[in-house]
């Protein structure tokens, strides 16, 4: 334990409770670390010690999984990082804690940790830890390429393709006639790029395989309405910042035209038009044998040894199937097939789902002069754009660089990140109580997310079932859009959806904005059901691991790894992604010698 004086100031407070710690683990004495924590604590690992993703709770799974992996991982050099964010007193999840950034080294590298520890109250002047976090930063024999000092032209030239020269894009779009790329990631969107870059740093020879006419079509394609609904200032892919001066909420064309610019800043070796059909691994050779569809229609056959999924967890649009589609003479599309409502003025419009892109959609339809109605499928979270959705991101608004709150983010475990999300909610609740209220009495179907906990872990679970608003749901709450439930429905006829009532509700449009298939579904179409079952669920928290179900960590097949979500999640584990791999090569390497 660590006793705390009145006179300690915080680095000494850290320091004390640091210095006990690496003493304790260089005894392999569980006695002396569980007087380092409080009963109910938390540990998450991301690579440092336990060389995987892991996250343990209570006092003693703590002690005797630190004390299993410290007898082959030596740890030491323990010592308050002097360039991060101090020592200081902090609020988190309704606790009081002195928050700390360290660095320390393992057998394979450097790497930084999180502290939390908890005040003491009056009955006690020991200072425990509440939370510990450990992340991996580098491998002591990795030398960085020049992607690190590229980026750093980048930033500090800032936007516009004439900061400086590259060379022509086919001379990095290698064409694996005579060897093989090492890593073969499928999608260019934030995760691929962002996971190409990582790699990148750590010198692994890499291709992106998009099947789009251009880098950021994914974002390009879509309505035109559409911009970010988190801020700017939280969003940055690795390496390279946006410009200071660009809007709160980038719009998706600007930000799909930056990502094609970042593809060809970071050296990237793209291959767009280029569709993925399948792949089959050897498990004598250790590689893929993965078939392309290449621009032209040929097909090409290469053998990456490592396949990195980053399409997201949303693949094939869902369609519901109702009664009678094939009689209705109206248009029926998807969300993703939606530009705009120009066409669609004077005329009816339904569309069926209560997500982002369904209320954006509406509100779109709404405004080129569409009479919209809305049809709820389930319960939807809504909380307002301002301040209430950007609420969970406040930590990037405390004062640190991105750098800092990304360690601080990636170093907090599931249990605590979930009482502070469950806090947040009930404080969006009250910011937003007017039009929740509204809502409500024209009959639209609330939820908050399980467990109350929001709409960000509502994301992590089931990838959606929120809106930000940003003024559709005021249109429905005063009928300037219409609402009934899905449950109404009986069948489509000629001129519209027949309810159950037998009244025909009038429709020239409809557009299903009712999500995609899950990345599941994605897994079976590329890699046949077998591997698929083999791999188990993808995205949505395991509630024994408390963490992502095979999310940006190793899987039960050799070679093969995940990565989706937000731009900030992408930032922080590409890099996690990329240095297993890294490590994974290393260890090939190794047994061939």
């Amino acid at each position: 334990m660590v006793m705390t004086k009145l006179n300690q100031t915080q680095h000494e407070i850290v320091e004390s409770w640091l210095s006990r710690f690496e003493g304790a683990l260089n005894d392999n004495n569980p006695t002396l670390i569980k007087e380092l924590f409080i009963k109910n604590s938390h540990w998450r690992d991301l690579l440092a010690i336990s060389g995987t993703v892991k996250t343990v709770t209570s006092i003693n799974y703590i002690a005797n999984e630190l004390l299993s992996f410290t007898a082959k991982n030596r740890l030491s050099s323990f010592a308050i990082d002097p360039d991060r964010v101090q020592p200081r007193y902090v609020t988190r999840s309704g606790r009081k804690v002195l928050e700390a950034l360290f660095t320390f080294d393992t057998s394979q590298g450097t790497a930084s940790g999180i502290l939390r520890l908890a005040v003491p109250t009056k009955r006690t002047n020991h200072c425990k830890a509440w939370t510990i976090g450990t992340v991996l930063q580098g491998l002591k024999t990795i030398k960085s390429t020049n992607n690190e000092n590229l980026s750093q032209k980048a930033i500090s030239s800032g936007h516009g393709a004439s900061a400086f020269k590259l060379p022509k894009r086919q001379t990095f779009n290698k064409k694996y006639t005579r060897e093989e790329p090492t890593v073969l990631v499928v999608g260019a969107g934030q995760a691929g790029l962002s996971t190409a870059a990582q790699l990148g740093k750590q010198g692994i020879d890499t291709i992106v395989i998009e099947k789009h006419n251009r880098v950021g079509d994914n974002w390009r394609n879509r309505y035109r309405s559409l911009t970010l609904h988190n801020q700017t200032s939280v969003n940055h892919l690795p390496f390279l910042k946006f410009p200071d001066h660009w809007p709160t909420y980038i719009p998706k064309d600007q930000l799909a035209d930056w990502f094609e610019a970042y593809a060809e800043r970071m050296k990237l070796n793209v291959w767009t038009q280029t569709n993925f059909c399948n792949a089959n691994y050897d498990q004598k050779l250790m590689h893929w044998k993965v078939d392309l569809e290449l621009p032209n229609g040929k097909q090409l056959n290469i053998e990456p040894r490592h396949i990195v999924m980053a399409t997201g967890i949303s693949g094939s649009p869902n369609m519901p199937d109702i009664k009678g589609k094939e009689r209705f003479k109206g248009t029926i599309i998807h969300s993703e097939n939606y530009t705009d409502g120009s066409k669609w003025k004077d005329l009816n419009a339904l569309v069926i789902g209560t997500g982002n892109s369904g209320h954006d959609i509406a509100q779109d339809l709404y405004n080129h002069g569409s009479h919209v109605t809305m049809v709820q499928r389930s319960s939807t979270l809504i909380t307002n754009i301002e301040p209430s959705a950007q609420l969970v991101y406040s930590l990037y608004h405390e004062g640190p660089d991105i750098e800092d709150c990304d360690l601080l983010a990636a170093g907090t475990p599931f249990e605590p990140l979930k009482k502070s999300h469950q806090m947040l909610t009930e404080q969006s609740k009250q910011y937003d109580k007017e039009i929740l209220k509204k809502l409500e009495k024209v009959g639209f179907q609330l939820d908050f997310g399980e467990e109350e906990t929001g709409w960000q872990f509502k994301y992590l679970q089931t990838g959606g079932g929120y809106y930000f608003n940003i003024g559709c749901s005021d249109l429905i709450a005063n009928g300037s859009i219409k609402l009934i439930n899905f449950r109404k429905v009986k069948n489509f006829q000629e001129k519209g959806l027949c309810l159950s009532d037998g009244h025909v509700l009038p429709a020239d449009i409809v557009v299903f904005a009712t999500g995609y298939k899950g990345p599941d579904f994605h897994v079976k179409k590329c890699f046949g059901t077998k591997l698929a079952d083999k791999i188990g669920p993808i995205w949505g928290f395991d509630k024994e691991t408390q963490e992502l179900r095979n999310m940006w960590t190793k899987t039960e097949q050799a070679g093969l790894w995940f990565i989706a979500g937000g731009l900030s999640q992408c930032r922080i584990y590409s890099k996690i992604l990329a240095l297993q791999i890294k490590l994974n090569e290393l260890e090939n390497s190794r047994q061939q010698q």
